[in-house]
């Protein structure tokens, strides 16, 4: 029996996908450990998504852990790519010919998520390219990460949602986004207003800024996660949260990043989104030996 998966979830994806065809494959991507524990946990967070995935019929979940794969067929046949690691300078998808090679994938329709630091290309390499894949990308002197209590009220009626309820949750999550111009072909899936407690830190690269006090003394709702559509089909979703593994164990977020997963590789949702079940003995393992 399944942990993870309701048999009639189970039922109805695999009637969607044997309609569909071919299985749906799906590459995750973790990068290597990074901050204390319990934090960017990426090996143990790509992990587990993986384990959710592998309930479902139809969808063959692959995870490279400890960095960029070193396979150079990893992402041959790939519907869905996952991107959980460190960006900025050292951001390996910038490195080598890698940004050429993804954006023949991108052209190609492949989905793609891009959690938490993996939206943060640089400006100067990258941060165009992903404005096209992702529709919008963390930058540095603009964009900040505070750790806040962010509080989704309300939920927009998409694919990505279904299921989810509202819910608050503590996290590391990124606000002033630098999205595409008059948010073109990007649907807001989390908003949330930061508390004034955002900007308690000087400015600085990630910490604050001009633009990003406005924002928030005039109390903007700020976008947190964000689904896209581009040209030529593709389909891309931008999650800013996911700094902390615990939260992983939160239902409503998990499904969230689930759903999103489905969307972006082209497999219809379940109308009451992708069930899924973690205990705490789950969220222990595969986590990065990284001491005290």
């Amino acid at each position: 029996m399944n942990r993870f998966l309701g048999l009639g979830v189970a039922f109805f994806v695999a009637a969607a996908l044997c309609a569909a065809g071919a299985d749906k494959r799906i590459v995750l991507v973790a990068g290597r450990p990074s901050h204390g524990p319990g934090e960017h946990e990426y090996n143990a967070g790509s992990l587990l998504l993986k384990k959710c995935l592998d309930g479902v019929p139809g969808i063959q979940a692959k995870v490279y852990t400890n960095g960029w794969p070193s396979n150079p067929k990893a992402f041959d046949g790939a519907d869905a790519i996952v991107l959980y690691m460190d960006g900025g300078v050292d951001y390996p998808i910038l490195q080598d010919h890698r940004l050429k090679d993804f954006d023949a994938l991108m052209r190609q329709g492949v989905g793609l998520v891009c959690l938490h630091y993996a939206v943060e290309p640089t400006l100067s390499n990258g941060e165009k390219e992903f404005l096209d894949w992702l529709g919008g990308a963390y930058e540095l002197n603009w964009t900040v990460n505070p750790v806040w209590l962010a509080d989704f009220q309300t939920l927009p009626v998409h694919p990505i949602t279904r299921g989810v309820r509202p819910f608050a949750i503590k996290d590391e999550w990124y606000f002033n986004i630098r999205f595409r111009p008059n948010l073109k072909g990007v649907t807001p899936i989390l908003s949330a207003v930061p508390p004034e407690s955002t900007m308690d830190r000087p400015d600085g690269p990630d910490s604050g800024n001009p633009a990003a006090r406005a924002a928030v003394k005039r109390g903007d709702s700020q976008i947190l996660a964000w689904a896209c559509e581009r040209v030529g089909g593709g389909r891309a979703f931008g999650f800013t949260g996911a700094h902390y593994h615990t939260n992983w164990g939160n239902d409503d977020f998990r499904k969230l990043v689930l759903n999103a997963i489905f969307w972006v590789a082209k497999v219809e949702v379940p109308v009451n989104g992708v069930k899924s079940k973690v205990s705490s003995q789950d969220l222990t393992e595969g986590l990065d030996p990284k001491g005290p």
